[in-house]
């Protein structure tokens, strides 16, 4: 599919080359489906098409469909040299205002949905002006935090192939794409969390560099539809010649597992609703909210000296200094102490603070995100009564590896995160070191790991983290007392500082 634009790369637009439709379409036959009808619903010049017709040469209707009057007539050009037009049928048209349901109505079964729609994001489409994108909405019903910060953003082609799904659902078919790795495990997610009737799911990763000259982590997914189809798990073949899957993912306790054999095997250690994990604060502008000490002399991004209240000013450890094991480097100016909190109040509490605020007003109005919109000026977001706990255990968010580290209080005063890493807050010292054994243990560490993508962009996450039942996995180590269940009351009970929360029974 084309979406008009100087640069075809920006707006996903990669032809596939017919070797790779090939190649793809004998995968499709050597899993024994046997279409009566084909439909690419973005055909680009053909080349799944010429594939197809190949590959199901007594198939019963073919048809495609494609936004660039360009690329229509190559494609018809080059399937009208294989087969009659009676059986092919090439048409302009815009994915978004088509009536799918129509056209699907028309097919007989079984149907293949075959091709390889745009690997795009729907900000990027914004970003460069198109108008080429699905009604905007919010897909997943997310909170608005999360909608905001970026959680809704999508790839144009995980819209589509939702779609796709939603055509095919009760009926005998197949869907056939090319997509990004990370698009697949979505678009799974979606279909088994609304129990599409899906009869088996495969996913084959192909060198995308190889056949696109693009450094994506891609995927050929097959997905097999059936009205008796109940299947919740993928099976993942390292190429497309791979014989035997490497892995198996699935969906199990409404939640996507990398590895359902490593769950199983400590599912006892899966629990819902659980917070305690928080990501660190998030600002927007390192130039103003992180400081650097240099002699004895505070210093921000704009190269200015300054001069600002203690009580604003914590220890600061970014992803880098969590991998690196390294002391707080930089300090943060936190102008507030929880999300409802007004930093206005700064004109009394932290009058220094307030004008160096003001006098870089300017520059915080740029900051992009649509979070601070209809917020207090100089708002920040995830900060709390536990970004101030005393003690804490942290992990980076961005490096690719369960690594924790245990994090004290820094010259009298506790250490805050950027929102690259996460963090759960301690009370105590010995809270600390019990959390530490418990998270870098065996069973902790296999859990999280049966959880993990570790091709994701962002592998860890908070939810990830707050799906281990602490007490529970104090219970199978032998440690239950009165710090674990301490430990596993905040997973329950908002952390407040200084308030002693009731344990556990």
């Amino acid at each position: 599919m084309v979406l008009t634009h100087p640069s075809k790369t920006a707006f996903g637009d990669f032809q596939t080359p017919l070797n790779l439709a090939r190649e793809v379409c004998a995968l499709v036959a050597q899993s024994g489906f046997d279409p009566a009808s084909i439909l690419e619903p973005t055909c680009g010049i053909g080349a799944f098409l010429q594939a197809a017709l190949e590959t199901f040469p007594h198939v019963r209707r073919i048809l495609g469909l494609e936004i660039n009057p360009h690329y229509v007539s190559k494609a018809q050009e080059v399937c009208l040299s294989i087969a009659s037009q009676t059986r092919v049928e090439i048409h302009q048209a815009d994915f978004f205002l088509t009536d799918w349901p129509a056209i699907m109505a028309t097919l007989p079964e079984p149907i293949l949905v075959i091709g390889n729609p745009p690997w795009v994001t729907n900000s990027a489409l914004s970003a460069l002006g198109s108008a080429n994108t699905p009604v905007k909405a919010n897909l997943d019903n997310l909170r608005g935090i999360d909608a905001l910060t970026g959680k809704s953003n999508f790839d144009i082609s995980e819209w589509m192939l939702r779609k796709n799904l939603e055509w095919l659902d009760g009926k005998h078919g197949m869907l056939a794409v090319l997509c990004k790795t990370a698009v697949a495990r979505k678009v799974l997610a979606y279909a088994w969390q609304h129990r599409m009737r899906i009869a088996s799911a495969s996913l084959y990763r192909f060198d995308s560099r190889a056949h696109f000259g693009v450094a994506v982590d891609a995927c050929l997914l097959l997905i097999h539809s059936h009205p008796a189809g109940n299947s919740q798990q993928c099976a993942v073949f390292s190429t497309l010649q791979a014989r035997y899957p490497a892995s198996v993912f699935g969906w199990q306790d409404g939640v996507m597992v990398a590895d359902l054999s490593l769950y199983q095997k400590w599912r006892s250690l899966f629990g819902t609703g659980l917070k305690g994990w928080r990501s660190g604060i998030k600002h927007d502008s390192s130039q103003l909210f992180e400081l650097r000490i240099e002699h004895g002399k505070l210093i921000n991004g704009l190269g200015e000296v300054v001069d600002l209240e203690p009580d604003v000013l914590f220890p600061l450890l970014k992803s880098s200094d969590l991998a690196a094991h390294r002391q707080p480097r930089l300090w943060m100016v936190v102008p507030q102490r929880t999300m409802s909190d007004d930093p206005i109040r700064l004109q009394i509490d932290a009058p220094k603070t307030w004008h160096y605020l003001n006098k870089h007003a300017h520059l915080l109005a740029k900051r992009k995100s649509s979070i601070y919109k209809n917020r207090p000026r100089f708002a920040i977001f995830g900060v709390g009564s536990y970004s101030f706990a005393p003690w804490k255990i942290a992990i980076s968010g961005l490096y690719k590896k369960l690594e924790f580290v245990k994090v004290p209080p820094y010259q009298g005063r506790p250490v805050v995160f950027d929102d690259t890493c996460y963090f759960f807050p301690c009370e105590s010292e010995a809270e600390c070191d019990l959390l530490y054994e418990l998270v870098m243990s065996d069973p902790a560490q296999e859990f999280w790991s049966a959880l993990i993508f570790w091709d994701a962009k962002r592998p860890i996450t908070a939810q990830s983290l707050n799906s281990l039942n602490l007490l529970a996995l104090a219970q199978i180590l032998g440690k239950t007392n009165d710090t674990a269940r301490a430990l596993a009351e905040r997973q329950v009970v908002e952390y407040t500082v200084g308030n002693y929360q009731r344990p556990l029974l």
